[in-house]
């Protein structure tokens, strides 16, 4: 299949399967004779493990480990499972600095009056904070 059946049947845009190939996370594809990319069906299996590790938050290199592990039929499960507890901690603790910004935020949001007057404690917080 070419890159646009491709990307519409794994649902990794064609921008994301070029680079995909380039950084070495799926391999270069096979060419037609009108020079064509030409995607086999594991190609395309391989691009949704890849996009449902990235929707799991995963970055490219532990993508990168989990191919490997997932092509390895002697690996160890608790390989895997070390990775993923791993980044639900990472996540944890963006979680946990996304909750602290969004109090700031609503706490300088009902500290401002809202009106039409040009004094506003979010751009004097702003200002102070270094």
């Amino acid at each position: 299949m070419n890159i646009g059946a491709a990307s519409k049947a794994s649902g990794v845009s064609q921008r994301m399967i070029r680079h995909y190939e380039k950084i070495g996370l799926i391999p270069v594809p096979l060419r037609r004779d009108s020079g064509y990319r030409d995607y086999a069906a594991a190609d395309v299996h391989r691009l949704r493990f890849i996009a449902n590790a990235r929707d799991l938050g995963f970055p490219i290199e532990e993508i990168r480990t989990l191919l490997g592990l997932w092509s390895d039929d002697a690996r160890s499960s608790a390989d895997v499972k070390s990775l993923a507890t791993a980044r639900a901690d990472e996540l944890h603790c963006k979680a946990v600095a996304l909750e602290e910004m969004r109090r700031a935020l609503l706490d300088l949001a009902a500290r401002c009056h809202g009106d039409d007057r040009p004094d506003c404690p979010i751009l004097d917080t702003l200002e102070r904070q270094t």
